[in-house]
């Protein structure tokens, strides 16, 4: 059941990002503007962050299995209109690109499954699924090439095909864990109830620090090392890579550590080091430093805490609202790392620097501190 979630997780991924690496082809096959082009690529990142919240309601009253296969479906649905109609026209690829963002919201029928398949396990378990998310970087390796090898429909058509195929393993070989009951209230209720548990404000503050700082590091990175560093776009692609390699390998070991010792301090340990590296960073140091040590540290700071945080939520949320839970906090994390490429951007036209960018995130960084601190001592 692992291993499907997972397989699902990746693909989805996959076809989440393709929009991004493909944006300067279509912006110079269909004359976008420079503020459509952004929307193209921020469209399904702020779609599938706030479908994360009904996907999460519905895979607690409905099951994740059936999400799973809803969100394939839907995935599929856009990409096959991206692979027709939706790169011959600015409306079409804008239309496409909103209904791509289903594919961001599988993470969230993802934890509660495995949560519920493997309740002694379950950091372990949501750290291996989080490794999924390497599906994004598979699209970023392959969708150019695909274009330049087959046409601009390839990309799209090849990762409708891998999900179709998921769908039909999905069909026939994956099962929800054996449960007793299903929520009884309605949405808005549940979602009231979801917002007024202490874990969600709580793993709201944590994650949404986390995604802000993963996105500072990972898609707006070659920017930033351009600007600040005078890097080449080729070499700092390769430091992005290496960045998420090393951010989602974290995650297995962050969920273990979870299991192992409590979710609690794993993630006041990570927390601290992200801290840290936050404040050197706000000083723009030398390349060196920064490439040696304080993106490493954020790496590892980030895998860690990412999984700590959807253990913790594992553990505390009631089983049934587990989804929901996972659901509001990630959609929350995901309009945080929407916003945090207009911090970088704002901050460096005004003042020639990311310093001002990075002294906001470390005061965001110290608050997320702050209360896992007080989550550690009150963990109620």
């Amino acid at each position: 059941m692992l291993v499907i979630a997972l397989l699902g997780y990746f693909l989805t991924a996959w076809a989440w990002a393709l929009l991004g690496p493909l944006a300067p082809l279509l912006r110079d096959s269909l004359g976008l503007s420079p503020l459509t082009q952004a929307l193209v690529v921020a469209l399904p990142v702020v779609v599938g962050a706030l479908g994360r919240i009904p996907v999460g309601s519905l895979a607690d009253r409905r099951g994740s299995r059936r999400m799973y296969l809803l969100v394939t479906a839907l995935t599929m649905t856009a990409l096959l209109v991206l692979a027709t109609v939706g790169h011959r026209s600015a409306p079409a690829l804008l239309a496409g690109a909103v209904l791509l963002g289903a594919a961001g919201t599988t993470f969230a029928a993802g934890v509660p499954f495995v949560s519920a398949w493997f309740p002694e396990r379950r950091g372990l378990a949501i750290g291996a699924l989080g490794t999924g998310l390497c599906g994004g970087a598979l699209g970023g390796l392959t969708a150019v090439r695909l274009v330049d090898a087959y046409g601009m429909a390839a990309p799209f058509l090849v990762s409708s095909a891998a999900l179709a195929a998921f769908g039909i393993l999905g069909a026939t070989a994956m099962r929800d864990a054996p449960r007793h009951s299903v929520p009884a209230a309605g949405a808005r209720g549940r979602l009231t109830s979801a917002l007024r548990l202490p874990i969600t404000r709580r793993s709201i503050i944590w994650y949404a620090l986390g995604f802000a700082l993963f996105v500072t590091c990972s898609n707006a990175l070659p920017v930033y090392l351009g600007n600040a560093y005078d890097v080449s776009p080729a070499r700092a692609g390769d430091v992005m890579a290496a960045f998420v390699v090393v951010g989602v390998a974290m995650r297995p070991i962050g969920g273990w550590l979870a299991d192992r010792f409590g979710p609690a301090r794993p993630l006041v340990i990570a927390l601290t080091a992200l801290t840290v590296a936050t404040a050197v960073q706000a000083f723009t140091p030398p390349l060196p430093i920064f490439l040696a040590a304080v993106l490493p540290v954020l790496a590892v700071g980030l895998g860690v805490s990412s999984s700590a945080v959807l253990t913790q939520i594992g553990h505390t949320a009631p089983p049934l609202m587990v989804g929901l839970v996972t659901g509001v906090v990630s959609a929350a994390a995901g309009i945080a790392g929407f916003l945090t490429p207009l911090l970088l951007a704002v901050s460096f036209q005004l003042t020639a620097s990311y310093g001002p960018a990075f002294t906001v995130l470390l005061a965001a960084a110290l608050v997320a501190l702050a209360v896992a601190l007080h989550n550690l001592r009150n963990p109620a």
